[in-house]
This record gives structure tokens, C-alpha cells and sequence, in this order.
């Protein structure tokens, strides 16, 4: 009988924002598959809530925007554990208040832009080359959590789909110049999923309009995601490298407005 792949004993994952959403999902799923997992967070006090839950967790309170918070991170997971394996990258700015200012480029506030790069893409890119030494030694690997609005143009949030595509981008220059070390990148690109923080940014209409082009019957769920995450990071995606696995039940995946066809057609048929 073959090994399960997907098994992680006696790996050592960091997940940044791990304290909520998908991170958490995502630290809940690999302690599951016998990882020992950070749970990194600006919240700390919710890092520490959550590693107490799971089996040999370590909570570190990590700030993306503070480049020594960050670099002591991965200091900080080496000296307790002894090793890195993973380094997820999912924190980023995205509270309710941020994302209802996140417009247009026309109405964009420069405080804002320069904030969601310096937390998305600055952060992710310290913790990578923090991480980087270490997870040469492990053979380990990086998956960063994108979005689909990386891929596709919007009428809003401008700032935080520039700076999720330049980390595909990042993911790609990683995955090129780490490969022959042993060292897997790859990005997840989720698409609406019902997070608590979501259902606080985004009236439920507007939830709706979104649900409509799904190509599922309903939103992902942090779960969703959180498996993705996990097989990119297990030696069963050994083979797969900068690469983005879209995870946004089928919304990138059809031509513009199915959703006004789809009743079209159902209205004929009627």
C-alpha cells in the first residue's frame, strides 16, 4: 500500500493570519494531517485561542507591516521547532472598513494603495525571503493565498487585485529562481468565500450577485480553501510549482454575465 501524499507528519508549517477565516481553516487542517503548525496573526490574543486548540500549535503575534515582526517569525518557529516546511502566506489588508475604501483607481486614496502593497506584498515577500534559507534545507515550499480578482478587472477594490497579482507574480520569480533547491511555490485564488469577515464587508445582495455566476450551488467556505492550501503544500502536489489553482467555484471559469443567461433561457423554456 503507497503512503498517503497528503499526510504531513513531522512537518512544520507557518500560517500567516491564522487566527480567522482561512488561515484558521487551513492551521485546522494541517495539525489534522499531522503538521505542527504557527498560528501568526496581528490578533494575538485570537493565535493564542486557536493553538490552544490544536495539538502542539505555537501563536506568534506577527505585524506584516513591521519587517523585524515578520523576519522574528520564522526566527521564532526555527528555534521552537527545529525546522520550516511551509510557509502559507495568507494575511492581508481586507478588515470591512478597507474593503468598502477600496474602490476605483479614479477615487483611490494613496495612503491606501501604498498600505494594502506595503501589508500584501512587501509583508509576503519579507516573509518568503526570511523563510527562504529554511525551507531549503526542508525541501520545503511557499503557498501564497491570492484571489481570483488577480485574474479578472473589476469595478472595485482596485488596490487589493493589483497587489494579489503582483504576489502571483512573486510566486512565479520564486518557483523560477528556488526550483533547482528543492523549493515549491504556487498561490491558491479563492473567490468570494464566507468568512466572518466577509459577511461583515458585503451586503448580502451584493453576496448574491456574486453566488449568481458561481458555477456551484453555493459560496466556498474557508474549509474549500483550506484543502487547496493543503495539498499544494503536501508532497502529493510534488510535481506542481508556480503555478495558481483557482478555488472560486467556477466564477473564472465562464463567459461574462452566465448568470443573466442563465435566466434567459430558463425564462424560455418556462
Amino acid at each position: 500500500m503507497m503512503p498517503d501524499a497528503t499526510r504531513m507528519d513531522g512537518k512544520v508549517a507557518i500560517v500567516t493570519g491564522g487566527a480567522g477565516g482561512i488561515g484558521a481553516a487551513t492551521a485546522r487542517l494541517l495539525t489534522a494531517r499531522g503538521a505542527r503548525v504557527v498560528v501568526a496573526d496581528v490578533a494575538a490574543g485570537a493565535a493564542e485561542a486557536l493553538a490552544g486548540e490544536l495539538p502542539g500549535a505555537l501563536p506568534i503575534a506577527m505585524d506584516l507591516e513591521d519587517e523585524a515582526s515578520v523576519e522574528a517569525m520564522v526566527a521564532q518557529t526555527v528555534r521552537h521547532f527545529g525546522r520550516l516546511d511551509v510557509l502559507h502566506n495568507n494575511a492581508a489588508l481586507l478588515g470591512p472598513e478597507i474593503a468598502r475604501a477600496d474602490g476605483d483607481v479614479e477615487h483611490m486614496a494613496t495612503a491606501l494603495w501604498d498600505r494594502t502593497f506595503a501589508v500584501n506584498v512587501r509583508g509576503t515577500m519579507i516573509a518568503c525571503r526570511a523563510a527562504l534559507p529554511h525551507l531549503r534545507e526542508t525541501r520545503g515550499n511557499v503557498v501564497n493565498t491570492v484571489s481570483n480578482l488577480a485574474l479578472q478587472g473589476h469595478l472595485i477594490q482596485a488596490a487589493y487585485s493589483s497587489s494579489k497579482a503582483a504576489i502571483i507574480q512573486l510566486t512565479r520569480a520564486i518557483a523560477a529562481s528556488h526550483g533547482k533547491a528543492g523549493v515549491r511555490c504556487n498561490a491558491v485564488a479563492p473567490g468570494m468565500t464566507m468568512t466572518p469577515a466577509l459577511r461583515e464587508a458585503f451586503p448580502p445582495a451584493l453576496r448574491q450577485v456574486v453566488e449568481d455566476e458561481t458555477l456551484r450551488d453555493r459560496l466556498g467556505a474557508p474549509e474549500d480553501i483550506a484543502e487547496a492550501v493543503a495539498f499544494l503544500a503536501s508532497d502529493a502536489a510534488r510535481n506542481i510549482t508556480g503555478q495558481v489553482l483557482v478555488c472560486d467555484g467556477g466564477c473564472a471559469a465562464h463567459v461574462p454575465g452566465i448568470a443573466g443567461f442563465r435566466a434567459f433561457f430558463s425564462g424560455e423554456q418556462a
